[in-house]
């Protein structure tokens, strides 16, 4: 039984710090040398995931406190790290940063969680001294929270460098692992939502070997494997696997509707589905010229916007699925799969027609309209979950409802505890057997929705026996 799990967590004082960078470089540096590496990250997020998985060349898992609660995390952890030698958990925004004033759900509480050494990535730019009295505090904030050692970045040159490494040796009990200087290459592009995915970036392979090469070339990857191994193997689960579904021809066929517009999905939430003995379908919104036979369909967050000509213009498609939600086929949609299920989208001054489910006009903004965990009540009758359930999901979108209308047999299934919804404190907007919300859940903190989707999945399978039958 596997009893030593080498990791490390990489955190930062605070968001755009350079943690992407370095862990995306770690990976693809250890991958080179030959080893195995299993990727997390820390929090919802979906873009640097994909990065993170892209690197490693394995699926990258989300270790979120706030959705899932430690326990879960302990054992998605050790699940999926499987047979690898090493894992890299890329934390999110500043180290000690959660939902309050406590830290509550930070990178931090998730290093006790794994009892995970951290090393910190610390942006040097006009600093010196300075970067010594913030790694010292950053270490006296909680002794309980192993800082093993530090990586500069955005450092100036040679004599930058020396001083800021004279003053953490003088003032703060931890070793300098790197000193990455501010780079010319641009290694991974930016846009409205933070980096751009890896699946829409003109060259990943480039981009990815870069971050390996600045990594060998500026950072010491032999004495961050020593912090990795050095992880404490007493604390964790004992070594688990995801259980194998068991998936037949018999198997209701969910259809997941994953290309460069809809790419935002948790793979725990794909494991689930499979678990419960659904078998997925991958569906292309963008280039296939109807909905193939599926039982259920799931749409995922994403990129509509900048996919809003392609698939305005796949108007086949879009009538096929049309039609299907007519005919009572099970939906559900988070986020980008919410505006697609919409009347249209606006782009500026520009309209693109969507699936027109919901008679809802969607409008792109410049500045986020929302951004943060959610906790949701479902007070109405839906598809997938039983009244009084309370879910705990987040949500992140640049768009907004500019025009809503009402029609006959549409509602709303959720009153929003925390977080901005749809409109007026509400989302998860109903019709027939569809459910499209701005909220983003996660199967390990919510079981209820893979257990609610396969359902329906299979009721509207033997409901088209029975038709067939009757023909």
């Amino acid at each position: 039984m596997k009893t030593s799990f080498p990791r490390i967590i990489i955190a930062g004082l605070k968001g755009g710090s350079g943690k992407t960078t370095l862990s995306l470089g770690l990976i693809a540096a250890w991958r080179e040398e030959g080893s195995a590496v299993a990727p997390f990250k820390k929090g919802p997020d979906y873009i640097d995931a994909g990065w993170l998985s892209a690197a490693a060349g394995r699926l990258c898992f989300n270790l979120d406190p706030f959705l899932a609660g430690n326990e879960k995390i302990r054992f998605s952890f050790v699940a999926h790290f499987g047979d690898a030698d090493v894992a890299v958990i890329e934390g999110n925004r500043g180290l000690y940063d959660g939902m309050d004033a406590a830290g509550t759900f930070s990178t931090a509480e998730l290093s006790k969680a794994l009892k995970s050494p951290v090393v910190l990535i610390v942006d040097c730019t006009k600093a010196t001294r300075t970067v010594g009295a913030m790694l010292m505090g950053m270490q006296k904030f909680d002794r309980k929270v192993a800082i093993k050692g530090v990586v500069l970045n955005q450092v100036a040159g040679s004599r930058h460098e020396k001083i800021i490494r004279e003053v953490i040796r003088n003032y703060c009990d931890v070793p300098v692992f790197g000193a990455i200087p501010k780079l010319r290459d641009v290694l991974l592009s930016e846009r409205h939502m933070g980096l751009t995915p890896f699946q829409e970036h003109p060259d990943v392979g480039k981009a990815i070997s870069l971050a390996a090469e600045t990594a060998r070339k500026y950072v010491d990857l032999e004495g961050l494997r020593k912090v990795a191994e050095g992880a404490p193997g007493k604390g964790l689960p004992a070594c688990q696997s995801v259980p194998v579904p068991d998936i037949s021809s018999g198997s209701p066929a969910i259809g997941v509707i994953r290309d460069s517009a809809f790419q935002f999905y948790y793979p725990e939430n794909f494991e689930e589905l499979e678990r419960k003995g659904a078998r997925l379908v991958e569906v292309s919104a963008l280039t296939e010229k109807r909905l193939p036979d599926v039982d259920a369909l799931y749409i995922g967050g994403g990129f509509p916007e900048t996919n809003s000509i392609a698939l305005a213009k796949n108007l086949s498609f879009r009538r096929s699925l049309l039609d299907a939600v007519e005919a009572g086929l099970p939906v559900y949609a988070e986020c980008g799969g919410l505006m697609y299920l919409g009347k249209s989208l606006l782009l500026g001054r520009k309209s693109y027609p969507m699936v027109g489910v919901f008679p809802i006009i969607f409008s792109l903004e410049k500045k986020p309209q929302a951004h943060g965990y959610t906790v949701v009540r479902v007070d109405r009758a839906n598809p997938f979950y039983a009244r009084g359930t309370v879910l705990k999901g987040h949500e992140f979108h640049y768009s907004r409802v500019l025009d809503y209308a009402h029609k006959e047999g549409m509602r709303f299934a959720f009153r929003m505890s925390r977080g901005q919804g749809i409109i007026d404190g509400m989302d998860g907007v109903c019709y027939k057997n569809v459910l499209a919300t701005y909220t983003h859940v996660h199967a390990y903190g919510t079981p209820e929705w893979a257990d609610g989707l396969v359902k329906r999945a299979a009721i509207f399978k033997r409901g088209k026996r029975r038709l067939g039958d009757k023909k």
